[in-house]
């Protein structure tokens, strides 16, 4: 079994990032579970804040990266949205203060 955890230094909160499979799963039902959620099938999604929306939207616009939501202005702050290669939805945004 293969992850990554993430977690900022000092902060107590992780983040696991998995690849469906072994031991969860057999290869068959592992493919499939990788297939729907490349397609966007899964319902959670990470959120991430910045204070620089603008620059950080060019920096990963510049990877190629899969957007799904160019910047826009919402009740809460400015935020856009992104894909991985797995297909998890990354919203990423300032919030008002």
């Amino acid at each position: 079994m293969r992850w990554l955890t993430v977690r900022v230094p000092g902060d107590q909160k992780e983040i696991l990032l998995a690849r469906p499979g072994a031991p969860a799963h057999d290869e068959a039902m592992a493919a499939q579970v990788r297939d729907l959620v490349t397609k966007g099938a899964g319902d959670g999604w990470l959120a991430f804040t910045t204070d620089d929306i603008p620059g950080t939207f060019e920096r990963i616009e510049a990877t190629g990266a899969d957007i799904t939501q160019e910047p826009m202005e919402q009740p809460y702050g400015t935020d856009f949205a992104i894909r991985d290669p797995f297909g998890n939805n990354i919203r990423i945004g300032s919030i008002n203060a």
